[in-house]
């Protein structure tokens, strides 16, 4: 379960209970949908949400007391393990184990549209040409993000009305001339719209650690790496439990979230900051993959594999929505 599907969840809990009088007259105060995160240091669950305190006032209840109400109703969807309420009212979920990992089997099933989804269904978004050259590839790359969460967007022709992103130009015409394409469409994706992109030539084509560009790609190339290894030991990908795994599952259970985020406000460096993200988890979890030594492959490493090509399938899959490139082999 993504947390995108669990805030539908919670949502419709919400409406249910408003519509069979349990929390009273809220009025208009109902959301169309409900935010769930990570609980903080210190909270419980797997995610959290504060909608009992927003729907408290309004039904002139305690904040507990509506959450007690929703705790139940929650508890009993499908994929909820539990539910406890915390603090003035906060509602903390815990998912089942089987539904946590349901994630892989997701992003597997479906590698080039995983994320995808219809929150921006109904919206219409038309941008105006720009000639700068970053305004023009960010405008490229928003029209895209819209599109995957179900918006309408397009460019527009000259002279049409239409929207025009705030963007503040690249300082370095002619960057891709320098360093390539993609490392300059990385480099004006990566920083957000109202920041200047870096544009050390030295560093967007240094092969190391601190070029982010390279880290995301080469995650993606050791994914694909292990599943060439593997195939060798003659194993493949089994999607199933990966405890020592967790950190980088999170990352792909939030993924939908971060596009979604990133359509609705129009910022493409969302994407590319939540794609280092997983690159860097991806890159420490890669040791734990294969056998080592006289080791026989297990069911626990065809799960980790399974996590692991799981996580180069959402690299790439944003590399390609940033229209940058994502080689096997590096």
């Amino acid at each position: 379960m993504t947390p995108a599907e669990l805030s539908r969840t919670v949502a419709h809990v919400v409406r249910d209970a408003v519509d069979e009088g349990a929390l009273g007259p809220v009025g208009d105060v109902v959301p169309e949908a409900v935010k769930v995160e990570r609980p903080r240091p210190g909270g419980a669950g797997d995610y959290a949400s504060g909608i009992a305190l927003k729907l408290a006032a309004a039904a002139g209840l305690p904040p507990r007391e509506v959450a007690e109400v929703l705790r139940g109703r929650i508890a009993g969807r499908p994929g909820i393990a539990l539910v406890e309420i915390s603090g003035p009212g906060f509602l903390n979920i815990t998912l089942e184990r089987g539904a946590q990992f349901d994630v892989v089997r997701q992003v597997l099933a479906a590698p080039t549209t995983y994320g995808y989804g219809e929150a921006l269904l109904g919206q219409v978004h038309d941008f105006v040409p720009v000639g700068d050259e970053r305004g023009r590839i960010v405008t490229e790359v928003v029209v895209r993000l819209l599109r995957s969460q179900g918006a309408e967007a397009r460019i527009v022709g000259q002279g049409e009305p239409g929207q025009v992103p705030a963007v503040v130009p690249c300082p370095a015409p002619g960057l891709a001339e320098l360093v390539g394409a993609d490392a300059a469409r990385w480099a004006m994706l990566r920083a957000a719209r109202h920041d200047r992109p870096r544009t050390d030539a030295g560093e967007l084509l240094a092969q190391r650690e601190s070029n982010s560009l390279f880290r995301v790609r080469y995650a993606y190339s050791r994914s694909r790496a292990l599943s060439r290894n593997a195939r060798e030991l003659g194993f493949a990908a089994v999607p199933g439990a990966v405890p020592e795994g967790e950190r980088l599952l999170g990352l792909l259970r939030d993924h939908p979230g971060v596009l979604e985020g990133a359509a609705r406000h129009q910022a493409p460096d969302r994407l590319a900051r939540h794609l280092e993200a997983v690159a860097d988890e991806l890159l420490r979890f890669q040791h734990a993959v294969l056998p080592l030594g006289d080791e026989k492959p297990s069911a626990a490493h065809r799960s980790r594999l399974a996590l692991a090509e799981a996580a180069g399938t959402v690299l790439a899959g944003g590399l390609s929505l940033l229209g940058v490139d994502a080689p096997e082999f590096l």
